[in-house]
């Protein structure tokens, strides 16, 4: 079986990995098998984060349009259903960007969805 020395190709490998670990601390950046193991674990976090980034900004936008919302004297679930019943198809993004930059626009938007929105019934005592 002839010998394999691997010169350039195991040098390029091992460079591959320090670069892309350059400014991690301390011997993840410096080590090869330190920084091997620190660009795998970053690979998978990265793969993770990528879903919860769209999940955390969802909710942030639930939050902005809940609190727009309750400042036009409707809870967040009935603007949403009133929307829904009127035929206005806004998705959460952009009713919390209506809800920010636009606060008049916001505010015609809940009267169309308090027109459709079910009125609460009175309790009963």
């Amino acid at each position: 079986m002839p010998r394999v020395k691997r010169g350039t190709k195991r040098r390029a490998r091992r460079k591959k990995y320090l670069r892309r670990t350059k400014g991690f601390f301390l011997t993840k950046s410096k080590l090869y098998q330190s920084a091997q193991e620190a660009a795998n674990r970053a690979d998978r976090y990265a793969k993770r984060d990528r879903r919860v980034k769209k999940r955390q900004y969802r909710r942030l936008w639930i939050q902005r349009v809940g609190a727009a919302a309750r400042l036009n004297g409707i809870t967040y679930g009935q603007l949403i259903h009133g929307l829904k019943a009127a035929g206005i198809t806004l998705d959460r993004k952009v009713l919390a960007d209506i809800a920010v930059k636009d606060a008049a626009g916001f505010t015609q938007l809940v009267e169309k969805a308090k027109a459709f929105a079910p009125k609460p019934a009175a309790k009963k005592a």
